[in-house]
C-alpha cells in the first residue's frame, strides 16, 4: 500500500467516528424538540418496520412540541404504541388528527444525566479515531519491511498525528455544543 492510501484510510475512518458521534448526540433530547428524536424508532407498516417518518408526517409547531400526523387512520395506535415502547420517555397525546408529544423542561438531574451521556458518547468517538491512528502507524512500519525509507515514515506518522489532533478537536467541538445546548435552561 502507499504512504497516501494509509493516510486516506486513517481520515476516512476518523471522518466516520465523528459522523457517527453528532449523529448520536442528536438523538440526545436537550429539552428542545427536534424531529430527529423519532428517528430511532419504528413502527410495524404491513408486516415491516418503518420509521415513523416513513408513516406520518412530523413537524416541530414549536420548541416544546412534536406534531406527528399519521398518512393512514389505522397507524395512530400503532405510532402510539411504538413511541411509548421507546426509550423516548414521553407520553403522546392524541385527538384523532394529529398525535402530539411534549417536550417537559429537563431536570437539573437529567440535565447532569445527559451530559455524561455525551460525554460517554464523545469518548467513544476519541477511541475510534485514537484506533484509526494506531493502524494506519501499525501498517506504516510494515512497509518500512517491504521498502518503505524510514524518513518518509516517520513524515507520514506525523501527517497521521495531525490528521488525529484535527478530528480530535472537532470532537470536542460538537460535545462542548451539545454541552452548552443541553444545560442551556
Amino acid at each position: 500500500m502507499e504512504v497516501k492510501e494509509y493516510l486516506q484510510n486513517a481520515e476516512d475512518s476518523m471522518q466516520l467516528a465523528v459522523e457517527y458521534l453528532d449523529d448520536t448526540l442528536s438523538h440526545i433530547r436537550a429539552g428542545k424538540a427536534s424531529a430527529r428524536l423519532l428517528d430511532g424508532i419504528r413502527v410495524d407498516y404491513y408486516g415491516s418496520q418503518a420509521p415513523i417518518s416513513n408513516v406520518a408526517n412530523i413537524s416541530v409547531p414549536d420548541a416544546r412540541t412534536i406534531a406527528i400526523t399519521p398518512w393512514e387512520k389505522s397507524m395512530f395506535k400503532e405510532i402510539e404504541k411504538a413511541i411509548i415502547n421507546s426509550e423516548l420517555g414521553i407520553t403522546p397525546e392524541n385527538n384523532g388528527e394529529v398525535i402530539r408529544l411534549s417536550i417537559p423542561p429537563l431536570t437539573e438531574d437529567r440535565r447532569k444525566q445527559l451530559v455524561k451521556q455525551s460525554k460517554a458518547e464523545a469518548e467513544t468517538a476519541k477511541v475510534s479515531v485514537r484506533n484509526a491512528r494506531r493502524e494506519a502507524i501499525e501498517g506504516l512500519k510494515k512497509e518500512i519491511k517491504n521498502g518503505l525509507s524510514e524518513d518518509i515514515e516517520k513524515d507520514a506518522e506525523a501527517n497521521v498525528q495531525k490528521i488525529h489532533d484535527k478530528f480530535m478537536k472537532k470532537i470536542d467541538t460538537i460535545f462542548a455544543d451539545k454541552e452548552k445546548e443541553i444545560l442551556t435552561v
